[in-house]
């Protein structure tokens, strides 16, 4: 078996495993409460209570976690967060 093979099976591993990844959002000074806990909702199926928890953390904080899980559901997350220009990162 050749080394083609063995990286043919990492790969496999990374699709059926999932890369880990976790969206952060930062705090900014110019959306308010009610859009942010919208895309919130919308980006990660949450309910109105959870995002409103997570703004309220943001806020406060500077920052949240607003999604842990795979790589690809998190660059999602990241792409509808950003549709308002929300400052977000994805950590790996």
């Amino acid at each position: 078996m050749g080394i083609g093979f063995e990286t043919d099976i990492q790969e496999k591993k990374k699709t059926e495993i999932g890369i880990p990844a976790k969206v952060v959002v930062y705090n900014d000074d110019w959306h308010t409460f009610e859009e942010v806990i919208y895309q919130i909702m919308k980006a990660t199926k949450c309910d109105l209570a959870t995002a409103e928890a997570l703004t309220w953390e943001i806020h406060t904080k500077g920052k949240a976690v607003v999604f842990e899980g795979d790589l690809e559901e998190a660059l999602y997350v990241q792409n509808v967060l950003e549709e308002i220009d929300l400052s977000v990162e994805v950590v790996i």
